[in-house]
């Protein structure tokens, strides 16, 4: 089943290659979407695909292989859009 979730990434996650380490997640687990910084420091990190592959990306966000520091990641479930590339901006 093709799920999407959208997660909100607090801590120090900008300016440490955080996105880049989203993205790598993503394509290994070949899951489409998009990681963005946010104005107010967090990054928003947005995954579709199977829901297995959403779940451990999800579980991976704030693990020890992170760069920066995570200090929280809220997420969402949200109605699939039908992305098909991770873009990162």
């Amino acid at each position: 089943m093709t799920v999407r979730a959208v997660a909100l990434v607090s801590g120090s996650v900008q300016g440490v290659g955080y996105r880049w380490f989203v993205r790598g997640l993503a394509d290994d687990a070949g899951l489409a979407g998009s990681a963005t910084n946010l104005p107010d420091g967090r990054v928003e990190v947005v995954l579709e695909g199977a829901e297995d592959a959403v779940a451990a990306v999800l579980r991976a966000l704030d693990g020890p292989q992170a760069p920066g520091a995570v200090s929280r990641v809220e997420s969402r479930r949200e109605p699939v859009h039908g992305m098909r590339t991770f873009t990162t901006a």
